[in-house]
Formats: structure tokens, C-alpha cells, sequence
């Protein structure tokens, strides 16, 4: 009885691995298809609109002031709304004296027990201080809030290519998502150490360049298709209007989930606006070089997408979604929930195998010459072979100064760095078990090196 139970129970698992790696491959395909064919779309003008960036700040002091330079400096009629939460460094004073040279900046004040609750929070005070500053009268659908990190470095471009026809031209754009790029991706030292730990460094932040600029970008342009394109913390833009629907609906614009822009994208949905997305406009950001603080910021980021899962029934009742975008978002939110599932199926086909090869190794050697290792090499393309190919995309796509054959080693860099959502995955779910709920700030690298090239390019 035990063995018919540990056969069946081994039958499932396999067939759930595989399931899982056919829908996976599939969906890698689909993506791809947008992402290849992209060819730029013509710019707008930016002056057709009344344009406000929100930097939320907390403890921001060693970036904050880049940031600045190059927002007031690109963009001449910005205004720029610094949010200082509760920070204990000098950021508020920073921007204090900025705020002499340059009437476009205005700060926002959080304090203590209100201030340090996240990052929704405070872009819901910012936009409380923007409402209070506008003149009654003010064609909201035509004033455009940007939200960057304080670390967020915007491309020359940025405001007018949001300005597009096929984007906030389109009276029923509420959001528009542009392409994220690690500024630091050519840094020779992007932490402190020695040669082997600044290598291990320039990896991590490559892995993460490769990731935002050909792996999510071909997410989001297909998802400018099921009309589900999500929201990052970086480089978001709203119309004001927009914004205003969501604060009647549920009171404010911004939400208590981890990923609160993801959620603000959904609320944007559900309201019945389209979010798009672009990749002819850039937000550069430090790529983390080290991988406890990488593993922090993703844990915080899988807890999110856990948190957002909650929105499933409300997507599939909303009558502004069509099928095909409930059932993309549905995939997308689910994926944490998979990855725990993963690390639980996917070792079982191998361990059957290794075990059967070390109890009847007569019976393996025959299964595997008469054509089982066409199965077990399958499965291994199933597996990785949809991460192996963002490398030599990536080269080719992005940065075609790296060189085909460096392209595939990062394309197997890269099967090995998407492992880590496995562990951040069991991370969010641990804190949610625990009923953590609180939002923790990554570290920026300027802290970390407080001299040198990475902090000269923070």
C-alpha cells in the first residue's frame, strides 16, 4: 500500500514539474514575439501637459542630491515634490537648500508615528500636498504625476515620449511604465573588496540589468496587449484624473501592499484605465551589488505580489478587464505560490532517477539508451532553456559592446540568479506566517561605499 501511495505520489509530481515548465515555456515564447519586433514610436510633446515628479525619501542623503540636478536641471517646467520621510540624516536639510536656488522643489514633512510606513504612505502625502497647491480650476487630466526613486535618474526623453499619441495622448491612458536600466552596470567597482567580490558584484547588477531590459520589458509590452501592464516603483507616471478616481473609489491613491505600485496599477484597471508601458524612454537606478541586500529587496517584493494576490476575484468580476488580461495578471500573481510548488516538484523527477540508478542500475541504463535520455534532456531544456536565451537577447538587444559569447555565459549567469525567487518566494511566505507585515528600506550602495565611482554614479 505505502508503495503504490510513493508511486502515485512520485507520478504526480512529475507530471506537475512537467505541466509547470510547458506553461512556463510558453509563456517565455509569447513574450518574446512584442520584445523582437519593437520599433521606436514617435514622441509628443511634453509641454501639452503640467508635469510633478514625487521622490519619496527616507534616509536618502548619500543620492538625493544627483537626483535633483538631473531632474531640475533636464526638465525646465518640473516640479519635483521630495517627500522626506522621517529621515534621520541630512536629506530634509539638502533639499531645504535646494529649495532656495529653485522654486520648482517643494518638500514634504513626515514625522513621527504617521512617517516610516511605507512607501505608499508617502506618495499618498505628496499627492495630499499637490492637491492643496492646485488652483481649483486646474484641467486635472492633464497634469501628469511621476513617481522615481531618489536614486532614479531619468533620460532626456522621458517626458515627452510619456507625452506620445499612443500614450498619454490617449485620453484613456491612466499610467505609463518606462523601461528600468542599472546605472551602475559598467562600473569596474561596485563595492568595497577585492577583485573576486567587485566581480561577483558586476555580475549581480549585470543579472539585474539583463532582467529589467529584456525579461520584464517583453513582459510588459505583452502585457500592453492583455492590457494588464504593471506599475514599478521607478519611473511610474498617472494622470492626476486618474489618480482622483482612485482616491473616491477607496480613499486614497496609493495602498498598504508591499508592492505598491503593482497595486496601483491594479486599482488602475479596475477603475477602467489602461496602463502602458514603454521602452523608448529610461529611468536608470543602482543595481544592488551584493546579494543579501538583492535578497532583501526581492523578499519585500514577493511578499507584495503575495499581498496583491488577494485582487484575483475582484480582476475576474471586473467587467474593464478582458479574459485574457485576468488571466495574465492571475499567472503573474500567482508565480510566488508556483516557485514554493517548484522547489518542492521539480528536485522530484531527479531524485527517482538517481535512485532508481543507484538501486537497479541495469534497468536505468537500459531506459536511458533506449531513449529516456531524450526525455531527461528535454526536461532540461524545458527547464533552462527559457532563461539561456535572455543572455545572447540581451547582447543583442541592449548591449551589443558585451559580445555574443559573453551573452550566453550571462545566460547561464542568469538561469542561476532567478533561482534565488525560489528563496525569496519561502522568504515573503515566512514573513507572512510570522505576520510581518512592515516595509524594509534596501540599503543604497552609496552607504555601503561611501567614496569612489559608486557613489559618484548613485
Amino acid at each position: 500500500m505505502l508503495s503504490d501511495y510513493w508511486h502515485f505520489s512520485a507520478g504526480l509530481a512529475q507530471a506537475l514539474a512537467l505541466l509547470m515548465s510547458t506553461t512556463f515555456l510558453a509563456y517565455v515564447v509569447i513574450i518574446l514575439r512584442p520584445y523582437l519586433r519593437h520599433r521606436p514610436q514617435p514622441a509628443g510633446q511634453a509641454k501639452d501637459f503640467v508635469w510633478h515628479l514625487f521622490v519619496p525619501c527616507r534616509d536618502e542623503a548619500a543620492v538625493i542630491e544627483a537626483t535633483l540636478d538631473n531632474v531640475l536641471g533636464s526638465f525646465d517646467d518640473v516640479h519635483v515634490w521630495v517627500v522626506d520621510d522621517a529621515s534621520t540624516d541630512a536629506t530634509a536639510h539638502l533639499v531645504r537648500a535646494r529649495m532656495r536656488q529653485c522654486e520648482r522643489l517643494h518638500l514634504v514633512s513626515r514625522t513621527l508615528p504617521d512617517a516610516r510606513q511605507g512607501k505608499g504612505p508617502a506618495l499618498n502625502a505628496a499627492y495630499a500636498a499637490l492637491d492643496q497647491a492646485l488652483d481649483p480650476g486646474t484641467d486635472r487630466s492633464r497634469v501628469i504625476v511621476g513617481v522615481i526613486d531618489a536614486d532614479g535618474q531619468l533620460s532626456a526623453n522621458a517626458l515627452d515620449v510619456c507625452a506620445a499619441p499612443h500614450l498619454f495622448g490617449t485620453p484613456d491612458i491612466g499610467s505609463v511604465q518606462v523601461a528600468v536600466r542599472m546605472i551602475n552596470r559598467d562600473e569596474a567597482r561596485p563595492r568595497p573588496g577585492g577583485r573576486i567580490a567587485n566581480w561577483w558584484g558586476r555580475l549581480l547588477v549585470r543579472m539585474q540589468d539583463l532582467e529589467f531590459r529584456c525579461a520584464i520589458s517583453a513582459l510588459q509590452m505583452t502585457r500592453s496587449h492583455t492590457r494588464t501592464v504593471g506599475l514599478g516603483g521607478n519611473g511610474q507616471f498617472s494622470r492626476l484624473s486618474a489618480l482622483d478616481d482612485i482616491r473616491r473609489a477607496h480613499g486614497t491613491p496609493w495602498h498598504g501592499a508591499l508592492l505598491e505600485d503593482y497595486e496601483l496599477g491594479v486599482h488602475m484597471m479596475l477603475a477602467g484605465h489602461r496602463n502602458a508601458y514603454t521602452v523608448d524612454a529610461l529611468v536608470d537606478q543602482e543595481g544592488l551589488p551584493d546579494l543579501r541586500r538583492l535578497l532583501t529587496q526581492r523578499t519585500r517584493w514577493g511578499q507584495g505580489t503575495m499581498q496583491c494576490a488577494s485582487y484575483i476575484p475582484q480582476l475576474w468580476r471586473s467587467p474593464n478587464i478582458p479574459t485574457i488580461g485576468v488571466l495574465e495578471a492571475t499567472y503573474y500573481l500567482l508565480q510566488p505560490w508556483m516557485q514554493i510548488i517548484g522547489t518542492i516538484v521539480y528536485p522530484v523527477p531527479m531524485i527517482i532517477m538517481v535512485w532508481n540508478a543507484a538501486t537497479d542500475t541495469s534497468t536505468m541504463s537500459a531506459w536511458f539508451l533506449s531513449g529516456g535520455w531524450m526525455l531527461l534532456a528535454l526536461l532540461m531544456a524545458m527547464g533552462f532553456g527559457p532563461f539561456l536565451l535572455w543572455g545572447p537577447i540581451y547582447v543583442r538587444r541592449c548591449e551589443p559592446t558585451v559580445g555574443l559569447l559573453r551573452g550566453v555565459g550571462l545566460g547561464l549567469a542568469y538561469t542561476v540568479f532567478i533561482s534565488t525567487f525560489c528563496l525569496t518566494s519561502w522568504r515573503a511566505l515566512i514573513r507572512i506566517l510570522q505576520g510581518h507585515t512592515g516595509w524594509s528600506k534596501t540599503r543604497r550602495n552609496a552607504e555601503i561605499a561611501p567614496s569612489g565611482p559608486a557613489a559618484a554614479q548613485a
